[in-house]
């Protein structure tokens, strides 16, 4: 499982791609900060790569018996994606209050709490931003 936080996860999981590993990727910066990279590892490799964040793995889910023989190739039956979102807390406020937003406030998780980059992540839409990229790489 290649779930080591940011770009410090990186290394792994593309010695594990490279050797051929199966890659259970819970570290969506593999792809966002190298993906072209990471998915030529997992080919030349033959590696099998296997999404484990919720949405990804969702969509993985939904798609078996049609992912391409190759990672990182187009899923033939597969027009568009769409990453839903809440709009996270600050959806309702204008520009200028979000000017004086502080990071507490951004953590500040109804919910369930979270660590505090990937609740400010969250709570600003940077999150989703890359989960785009990552379903670029993944699909």
């Amino acid at each position: 499982m290649a779930a080591i936080i940011g770009a410090a996860g990186l290394p792994s999981a593309l010695a594990a791609a490279r050797a051929g590993k199966r890659v259970l990727l819970a570290n969506k910066e593999a792809l966002v900060a190298a993906g072209r990279i990471f998915m030529q590892a997992v080919q030349e490799g033959g590696a099998q790569l296997m999404p484990i964040d919720s949405e990804h793995s969702a969509i993985y889910q939904c798609l078996a018996g049609e992912l391409p023989p190759e990672p990182g190739q187009p899923v033939a039956v597969l027009r568009r994606l769409l990453v839903t979102a809440s709009g996270g807390p600050f959806r309702s406020r204008n520009l200028s209050e979000l000017e004086g937003v502080t990071p507490e406030q951004a953590c500040a998780h109804p919910n369930w709490s979270m660590g505090r980059k990937i609740s400010v992540d969250s709570a600003t839409m940077l999150n989703k931003g890359l989960e785009v990229i990552e379903a670029h790489w993944l699909f």
